[in-house]
């Protein structure tokens, strides 16, 4: 074996003691994912039962369909659930990248789950319209509106607390999801109000407004998920892998950057150069202590494949 790197590529992927693992972070963020998610279907179902027994007794149609969407959001847990369950589960051989992806579709579900309950919400709003009926109890209602509100909001800061701390993009979305969720129950607010007032239609008015901020909701999460789906990255990922591997004094240049969501963890490889009078023992150090760079700069990071070059044949154009 020649004892320069002239033209050798060292592919460096976990052969170091780093505790950015592919299993055990694994492991202890989806058991941890799993909690928060037990806890929060558990505060949006109580919220959804105590709404529906007003909507029972009042018959407001704004409330029908917040609570509509309250249930949905609490049926999006489940396979939210389920995915982070896949992921505790070992690499084999024909799923080499173990089973992050089902955290995927499990976004696929949830963004249907919320699609129909649009449909549904839609749909009674409309047809108050066309049969009109008596809202009563307004003050049941007002106070369901403020205990929906207040529901949601402590369940999108303990999804985005607990989303932070094991760094789940889907579970942050899904608390920001139910925040503003909070904001379509307190509009119910103001429907109970405008019927107070003599404004009767003020009830299925909001109804259709809660539809159509529940419908933007489905538009931004299509995008999130088919962007998973389709391996796309967010740029300031692929700058932080960057910048982290350019703190490297070695390292002369970095040419291909590649990245890509497996669950809710990232995955990359990318090409350094460096001084091709190196041996093959220092250009793996040298591709070592990268590495252990980009796994301390990225709370998302669980992997990174560093192929390393001479600067004379750098990048892949040379392969």
């Amino acid at each position: 074996m020649s004892k320069h790197c002239d033209d050798d590529k060292i592919s460096l992927s976990h052969e170091h003691t780093h505790t950015h693992g592919v299993l055990d972070p694994s492991i202890l963020t989806s058991q941890r994912g799993i909690w928060a998610i037990k806890w929060s279907f558990i505060g949006l179902a109580a919220t959804a039962i105590f709404q529906l027994i007003i909507v029972w007794l009042s018959g407001s149609i704004a409330l029908l369909a917040d609570t509509i969407h309250n249930f949905g959001d609490a049926a999006t847990s489940i396979p939210l659930g389920i995915a982070f369950m896949f992921s505790r589960l070992k690499p084999s051989k024909r799923f080499t990248y173990g089973y992050g992806r089902v955290e995927d579709l499990a976004g696929i579900a949830v963004v249907l789950t919320i699609l129909i309950s649009a449909l549904v919400a839609g749909y009674e709003s409309i047809n108050r319209f066309i049969h009109p009926q008596k809202v009563e109890y307004l003050a049941a209602v007002m106070i369901a509106s403020i205990i929906g509100f207040l529901g949601n909001e402590a369940v999108a800061i303990f999804r985005i607390k607990v989303g932070k701390e094991i760094g789940s993009a889907a579970l942050i979305a899904d608390g920001y999801h139910a925040r503003v969720d909070g904001f379509t129950s307190l509009a119910v607010l103001f429907g109970a109000i405008g019927v107070w007032l003599g404004y009767p239609l003020a009830d299925p008015i909001v109804g259709l407004l809660i539809t159509i901020v529940i419908l933007k909701i489905v538009w931004d999460s299509i995008k999130t998920v088919f962007s998973r789906l389709l391996d796309g990255v967010e740029p300031e990922i692929i700058e932080e892998i960057r910048h982290a591997a350019s703190h490297v004094k070695e390292v002369k240049e970095i040419t291909e950057i590649r990245a890509r969501w497996i669950g809710h963890f990232v995955h990359a490889e990318l090409n350094i150069a460096v001084s091709p009078n190196l041996s093959v023992e220092e250009g793996h150090n040298i591709a070592k202590e990268v590495k252990h760079n980009l796994m301390n700069h990225s709370k998302y990071l669980s992997n990174a494949i560093i192929h390393v070059d001479p600067i004379s044949a750098s990048g892949e154009g040379h392969h």
